[in-house]
């Protein structure tokens, strides 16, 4: 089971008012739920801290720009597809873009039905590659919901296998036990049932699957 959004969640990282404004209702349209980041830093918290299925940013961004952007969220393990929006559209500053980490880069001005385009392509290579991910002592498939180790193959429940999914797919990241509850269990109130959920992960995976850190919540054991 790939676990995404009813609606696909999209970053869109743009300094201009208007244009922000107009790309956003164009993609709400369009069936995405888009959150917006009108700098540098912002997109970079934004980016850090939830879970997309693309990114839209600029490159002329206040606080940071936008290739700096996406290289901090690269270095940090979020392989969200990403598609730079620009002015920038030279040759150079395209080759750029893309060896700092774009799945696609797009000059401005731009065709609304290209750019649509281009998105619905991204979205879709996320969602088809993305279900085979690194969890120590073995890889876990998130179609199928079972992680394949050295010695055999361990099925998981739907919750062990939406919170497994969260942590590994930013396996550097440390997780609130609230930030884990609202986007692994949203329908629980109890933040108990995550602890009770990472127990269940520890006892078929082993003691290191699931890490503690003392005074902040969970990130995924060491891989490999």
């Amino acid at each position: 089971m790939n676990v995404v959004p009813e609606s696909p969640r999209l970053l869109l990282v743009e300094d201009d008012v208007r244009l922000a404004a107009m790309l956003a209702e164009l993609f709400t349209a369009e069936g995405y739920d888009v959150v917006q980041a009108n700098d540098g830093q912002r997109a970079l918290h934004e980016g850090l801290t939830r879970q997309f299925e693309v990114l839209v940013l600029d490159r002329g961004l206040p606080a940071i720009e936008g290739l700096d952007v996406l290289t901090r969220l690269r270095s940090r393990g979020v392989r969200t597809p990403a598609l730079v929006l620009s002015a920038l559209g030279n040759p150079a500053d395209r080759v750029e873009g893309l060896d700092r980490g774009a799945e696609d880069y797009l000059p401005k001005p731009f065709d609304i039905a290209e750019l649509l385009a281009r998105i619905r392509a991204l979205v879709r290579r996320h969602d088809t590659t993305a279900v085979v991910l690194a969890v120590p002592g073995g890889a876990f498939d998130t179609q199928t919901r079972t992680v394949t180790t050295g010695t055999g193959l361990v099925a998981l429940s739907e919750g062990e296998a939406r919170l497994l999914e969260r942590l590994a797919r930013r396996s550097r990241q440390v997780f609130g036990r609230d930030d884990l509850l609202a986007t692994v269990f949203p329908d629980a109130t109890d933040p108990g049932v995550v602890d009770t959920y990472v127990h269940y992960l520890r006892r078929k995976l082993g003691r290191n699957a699931v890490h503690t850190v003392r005074g902040l919540g969970y990130r995924l054991g060491p891989v490999g």
